[in-house]
């Protein structure tokens, strides 16, 4: 479903992928782990238009999507959860999902009703600005959103940021749920331990390059090494 092919990328004159490359399957989880600044969210960024890369092509079910607007590729059918939920905070909940629906003709999945048996608290919260929620609403306000778009793939950065224990359980079961729908899923997640309950597959990125990809059975046995190199503090 998707290619990466020698990604590379600059902010100014530092740069921040060095010819990174990978693929998802169709309905496959995979994972991108890495410390902070390892170029993670600069991934998703290039993938969606939102940092056109240097070098390096980007393929959406064979199509070359390289530095692509933003809302052609979401047309296309990738849907994108930024870091920091980024929700319409002065719009209440039913105009943030209005916003972003797409239709995927006769084969449209997520329509409201679908999505409120995911998410039963944005029923309730229909009426209220997106500001009023707590954190773990927005966040589901925005993984809602993105799939009101219908992708065929989802994109996340760090789903888990600032959620309590309990709530972050809860977004794995999500991933599992999602996964199990057939939605083909792209997550940036610092929380290795959650993602590796839910992953087929691992991507470790250190400054910038790729350092480890391979299915998560592979990633445990090599776990105490690539987190001592790659994702301790």
């Amino acid at each position: 479903m998707l290619e990466v092919q020698g990604l590379t990328a600059r902010y100014g004159q530092a740069q921040a992928l060095h010819d990174v490359s990978f693929s998802l399957n169709e309905g496959e989880l995979v994972t991108l782990v890495g410390r902070n600044g390892a170029g993670k969210t600069t991934t998703l960024r290039s993938i969606i238009g939102l940092t056109p890369p240097r070098a390096g092509t980007v393929r959406f079910r064979g199509r070359d999507i390289t530095g692509l607007a933003p809302h052609r590729v979401f047309r296309l059918g990738v849907g994108y959860v930024p870091e920091g939920r980024q929700i319409f905070p002065h719009l209440d909940v039913g105009e943030n999902l209005r916003l972003a629906a797409r239709s995927a003709g006769d084969g449209t999945r997520w329509t409201l009703e679908r999505i409120f048996e995911y998410f039963p608290v944005l029923r309730e919260r229909w009426r209220q600005r997106g500001r009023s929620l707590s954190g773990g609403e927005q966040q589901m306000l925005a993984i809602a959103r993105a799939l009101a778009g219908n992708p065929d793939l989802l994109m996340l950065d760090e789903p888990s940021q600032g959620l309590a224990p309990l709530l972050v359980q809860e977004l794995g079961n999500l991933m599992l749920r999602l996964k199990g729908e057939g939605v083909t899923i792209l997550l940036v997640e610092q929380n290795v331990r959650m993602a590796l309950a839910v992953t087929d597959q691992v991507l470790v990125l250190g400054k910038g390059a790729l350092a480890f990809a391979g299915p998560t059975a592979e990633f445990r046995r090599r776990e105490d090494e690539l987190k001592g190199r790659y994702l301790a503090v």
